[in-house]
């Protein structure tokens, strides 16, 4: 008979079992906590460590150069100098005001520009802070010896831009800038570091992402007190692309001296394309006065009340005067408003209401149809049969059709769209109703409605093209900065197609616009003979009895087999001096200078020697090399 099991002996084992699992698990834990102290963790502090030792400095990109379209020579180029930057954790055990002191005289700046330049938390900051840039490399060197004095203190190549071509061009390549606080805010994410530069207005801003590159950085470790113990690598820069622009460098330098000191703008484009080969506002401003080392003169020139900084070519709305009856004769052809060889009577005035409105012309025009009335600018003519025939309704349809009244969308900041206005814009406006001298001012280009001369050459263009404008560009190409090859190359872009006339249509008007230049208001100012032209006059009221914007619209050739021939040329004068029908004859420079292949100087050389326009004879020029100066006319009828 065999004995019953003892139960305390299963018990014990049972006890032993769960004893040695436990203990297991707690070496186990125990075991991982040691692996993640001595492995993990010191892995993770080591990197932390290094992380803390290690230094980042920011290699500038190369800016791209900008080139015109010729491709000979740099409208804007670099010049190498050096930034200098403080972090500003690495002050101690100095201070900043002991610092900026040191440093102030070294860098010919204030002590308290440097001091302002640190943050609030300067302690805690490891990021560098630049508080001058072009600096020259003797600098640089002097501040290399003595770098013990100066804890914290680090410098980089930094190239400032430079400009070839003033002047007038300004307005056009625009001028870079150190990064500000909110920039960087908006740019952050972008790849925009606090010490970059970035393009502030014009092609500079416009085409900033190109031109700009990539930073690359170059890393370092230092030791406690921040002396460096290894080198931590380089990430090379990467400069940026080359752009080439549309603009032609001669014939910007032919329309900037036809202009010559006078408050305005000119614009010469082509039309197949919408090129733009010069683009001229006076006054300008110089862009190297912000690229040179220094605080530069921003501030003056802000507070200019000539405005310098303004483009006027595309910031300004100025009433297109008579040049807007290009648009009234579209009207009047697209809509058969009226048969184009009836004839109105202009007997110098009309009334309407109970106004008058005169006719520049006083003694009348006489009996005039519609390629009369547009040849002698009769605005007897266009206001009556604006008024009675069209309606600012219909006016406005084709105002908007040529592109009025909305930016061309070229790649410059701050273009404005000008003005047509109608009845809901007054009454949205001004709380008022229109009316019909409303009417009759917008027939003539004046009141409410405002273009700028970008818009007008435009016009021009859908007038030379049939119908089609191509939208305005400045950029022709982008190259690679280093081998030269083509990266991009823009192509013409069809911003819109008047659909409102026939092929005929636009042959009367060219016909028209060509009998301005031959029997009407242009007759006596358009000497060119290397190229026939069609355009149109202008002369806008601005309040005052002695002087006007004086404005002139063309394009040249008038027939040409090939369109890529052509050339849109839109210049006005503002009314700032005595009205003297400068902008035909500006323009009238230009053109022989394109069409017969000579300089400003060559032209008015031979205008000088055949006694082109009035006597040659004056005094008190304007400005040296000024070849003209309007006589007192014989009566007011001479001019429109």
């Amino acid at each position: 008979m065999s004995s019953a099991p003892d139960p305390s002996k299963g018990s014990l084992k049972g006890r032993l079992l769960v004893l040695g699992i436990a203990s297991l698990l707690v070496f186990a834990v125990y075991a991982g906590h040691l692996f993640n102290l001595q492995i993990v963790e010191n892995l993770i502090w080591e990197g932390k460590a290094r992380d803390v030792a290690r230094r980042s400095e920011v290699l500038p990109a190369q800016r791209g150069l900008i080139w015109d379209r010729n491709g000979d020579k740099p409208l804007a180029l670099n010049i190498d100098s050096f930034a200098i930057q403080i972090i500003p954790a690495e002050i101690s055990p100095s201070n900043p005001q002991e610092l900026a002191e040191k440093l102030a005289p070294v860098l010919k700046m204030k002590s308290q520009s440097i001091l302002d330049a640190l943050p609030t938390n300067w302690r805690n900051s490891w990021n560098p802070v630049e508080i001058k840039n072009g600096v020259d490399y003797g600098t640089v060197v002097a501040l290399a010896e003595a770098s013990e004095d100066y804890p914290g203190l680090v410098w980089s190549s930094k190239p400032y831009r430079w400009y070839n071509s003033i002047g007038s061009i300004s307005h056009l390549l625009g001028y870079v800038g150190n990064i500000t606080a909110e920039e960087l805010q908006l740019l952050y994410n972008e790849g925009y570091e606090n010490t970059a530069s970035l393009g502030k207005s014009g092609v500079e801003r416009a085409y900033d992402g190109i031109l700009r590159g990539t930073d690359g950085q170059s890393y370092r470790t230092v030791d406690v007190k921040g002396k460096e113990l290894s080198d931590g690598g380089v990430i090379p820069p990467k400069n940026g692309l080359d752009i080439v622009l549309t603009i032609d460098r001669r014939i910007q330098t032919l329309a900037e001296k036809a202009l010559g000191p006078r408050k305005g703008a000119m614009v010469v484009l082509k039309p197949a394309t919408g090129e733009i080969l010069a683009m001229v506002s006076y006054p300008s401003y110089d862009p190297n006065r912000f690229a040179e080392p220094g605080p530069g003169n921003f501030g003056a020139l802000s507070l200019n009340t000539d405005f310098p900084f303004l483009n006027r070519a595309i910031q300004s709305g100025y009433a297109p005067a008579s040049t807007f009856k290009l648009i009234m004769t579209a009207a009047i052809l697209g809509e058969n408003a009226i048969d184009p060889d009836i004839e109105v009577n202009c007997t110098g005035s009309m009334t309407l209401g109970n106004r008058e409105f005169k006719c520049w012309k006083r003694s009348g025009h006489g009996l005039v149809d519609l390629e009369e009335a547009l040849e002698n600018s009769c605005n007897i003519y266009f206001g009556t049969v604006g008024v009675e025939e069209l309606g600012i309704d219909v006016i406005a349809k084709y105002a908007r059709a040529f592109g009025l009244g909305s930016p061309t969308g070229v790649a410059l900041e701050g273009e404005v769209g000008g003005i047509v206005p109608g009845k809901t814009w007054k009454e949205e406006v001004y709380h008022s109703p229109w009316t019909g001298g409303d009417t009759l001012n917008a027939s003539v280009g004046q009141g409410f409605l405002t273009v700028t001369p970008l818009q007008m050459a435009n016009v021009l263009a859908g007038i030379a093209n049939n119908g089609k404008i191509y939208r305005p560009r400045i950029l022709k190409e982008v190259r690679d900065s280093v081998s030269g090859d083509l990266v991009e190359r823009t192509e013409p872009e069809l911003l819109r197609s008047i659909e409102y006339l026939e092929e005929e249509d636009y042959d009367y008007l060219q016909n028209a616009m060509r009998g301005v230049i031959t029997e009407g208001t242009g007759e006596y100012v358009i000497y060119t003979d290397s190229v026939e032209i069609a355009g149109k006059t202008g002369t806008g009221e601005v309040g005052s009895e002695d002087r006007w914007h004086d404005w002139f619209v063309a394009y040249g050739p008038w027939k040409a087999e090939n369109p890529e021939d052509q050339v849109v040329v839109v210049s006005i004068a503002e009314a700032s001096e005595n009205y003297d029908y400068w902008s035909p004859k500006a323009t009238d420079l230009v053109f022989e200078g394109i069409f017969g292949g000579k300089t400003y100087e060559e032209v008015v050389a031979e205008w000088r020697s055949r006694r082109v326009w009035w006597s040659w004879d004056t005094i008190d020029l304007p400005y040296p090399g000024h070849p003209f100066q309007r006589p007192a006319p014989e009566n007011e009828d001479e001019e429109e």
